[in-house]
């Protein structure tokens, strides 16, 4: 085996543990890093920030398979890349995923310029693997559909993957949970950690709520146009969503919103055929090998999880397209990122668009 000098990102979960410890158990020069990014001041007032357990896991990971470990913070640039694009896509009306930046400007951008150019890769715990096929670097899917995170990585470049080794890319939960009390790792039982990295146990709406406050606005049906109640402003609800619209009579969902207006439009007959929900627009695409995909049948994830809708792919100027799918999705939220894939390829992204406002009533 070829033995590189490799820089492991370690958060102090199961999965970055299991990937460092494969790497060390390889014989590979490997060095742990942990990024700091929590935002104590920013933070601190809304509950303790965790990062110091999870410091304390890694420390622990660390000493047992004797790795070095080293902290790098970089809140200045997850604020600058992640958090400010956060608030501002609330703010304007869309659904963020900080997750798919967080991969492509800090962990796999802000932290190679960080670190010394004679690590040769830089691994991870994602679910996903890299395949070389004529000196292009191909994201391919984990077999396990559950965890699969290329998702989150769709906004990569050929020189970034080039770069990372992914050395849980052919390995179910399953097996890395079994694989993780093989080495006798002190975290092997963690939970795993849901939700936006830098919140922690903070919930999304306490976050828009400091930066964002509340302007109180009217929950309108979407059907006649009669206000139904009140809310405490749009960046709080998104397309699709049930939960927390707080009214009786129900369910109700959240249709689509006016930014302008401050409305948010409902329905308790989401799921009613007339109302299809199958074609969108995106813009600004992406793609990972920086060839447009030769065929218009594709398959696209609009969030993280198993599901891909087949889809026709319509390429526009300006870099927009146009998409159908062949079945109706619960929630197509303007902001959200649209990930296309050939088969177990995933070829890269582009971020939904933002409708015209509604001005009618259906």
């Amino acid at each position: 085996m070829f033995f590189v000098k490799i820089a492991v990102l370690v958060s102090g979960g199961v999965d970055s543990s299991v990937a460092l410890a494969i790497l060390k158990n390889q014989g590979h020069d490997i060095t742990a890093f942990y990024l700091k990014i929590w935002l104590e001041d920013e933070l601190s007032f809304l509950g303790s920030c965790p990062w110091e357990d999870d410091l304390a896991n890694v420390t622990a990971v660390c000493e047992h398979l004797d790795v070095p470990l080293q902290v790098i913070p970089l809140q200045k640039e997850y604020w600058d890349a992640v958090v400010s694009y956060t608030i501002r896509e609330a703010q304007e009306g869309r659904t963020p995923n900080p997750d798919v930046l967080c991969n492509q400007f800090v962990k796999f951008d802000a932290f190679f310029k960080k670190i010394s150019p004679d690590y040769e890769k830089i691994a991870t715990g994602h679910y996903a693997h890299i395949e070389e096929n004529n000196g292009l670097y191909l994201l391919k899917c984990a077999p396990d559909v559950i965890k699969d995170q290329t998702y989150f990585l769709s906004h990569l470049s050929q020189e970034q993957l080039k770069r990372i080794l992914f050395p849980l890319g052919f390995f179910t939960k399953e097996q890395v949970r079994q694989k993780a009390v093989e080495f006798n790792l002190p975290n092997a039982q963690r939970k795993d950690s849901y939700g936006i990295c830098f919140l922690g146990k903070i919930s999304f709406d306490d976050f828009l709520e400091h930066h964002l406050s509340k302007k109180p606005g009217n929950l309108i049906e979407f059907e006649t146009g009669k206000i139904m109640g009140q809310h405490q402003g749009f960046w709080f609800h998104t397309i699709g969503q049930r939960k927390g619209i707080g009214l009786s009579g129900g369910p109700w969902f959240v249709v689509t919103k006016n930014a302008v207006t401050n409305e948010v439009f409902i329905s308790k007959n989401y799921h009613d055929p007339s109302k299809e929900r199958k074609s969108f627009a995106v813009e600004r695409l992406h793609w990972i090998a920086n060839q447009v995909p030769a065929q218009p049948s594709l398959h696209v994830k609009l969030r993280h999880g198993p599901e891909k809708h087949p889809c026709t792919l319509t390429l526009h100027e300006n870099n927009t397209a146009s998409v159908i799918l062949a079945n109706n999705d619960q929630g197509i939220a303007p902001g959200q990122f649209a990930v296309f894939y050939d088969n177990d390829t995933c070829l890269g992204c582009g971020v939904i668009s933002l409708p015209p406002a509604p001005t009618v009533f259906s």
